[in-house]
């Protein structure tokens, strides 16, 4: 799958990327090659075996844009994740929402500087965990 990336300098030689979909996914590395390698490594040793969902990524740039991540020193990339290797694996979803609820979850997105798409992960995991308690209750 496709992740936006955004890729700032960091010192002289050094290149820091943040994934704003995975948002404890930091790669390092000195070009640009060896940066996308880390990223995959990066991605695979965080949710290999993990409880943790992989969210979609975010394709829109208007949205990326908007994130407090893009100071306007860095660029947007999109990177392939090979994801056959890791075994949490995201899906893309496409609904439709009430115009104003969108605006609310983009304001709730912004301040916690996340995505949509991890927003509605973390949304149906909290909704399907108060479902599951309250059938075992």
């Amino acid at each position: 799958m496709q992740y936006p990336l955004y890729v700032q300098r960091e010192g002289d030689t050094a290149l820091r990327a943040s994934f704003p979909d995975l948002p404890r996914a930091v790669a390092r590395g000195h070009s640009f090659d060896e940066l996308k390698r880390n990223a995959q490594e990066v991605v695979e040793l965080m949710y290999d075996r993990s409880e943790q969902l992989i969210p979609a990524p975010t394709c829109s740039t208007s949205e990326l844009q908007s994130l407090e991540m893009d100071d306007g020193l860095g660029i947007w990339m999109f990177i392939e994740i090979n994801l056959t290797r890791v075994t949490s694996k995201a899906v893309s979803v496409q609904f439709s929402l009430p115009e104003s609820l969108l605006r609310r979850v983009d304001a709730a997105v912004k301040q916690r500087r996340s995505t949509r798409s991890t927003f509605f992960t973390h949304a149906a995991v909290h909704e399907l965990a108060s479902r599951d308690e309250a059938q075992a209750s």
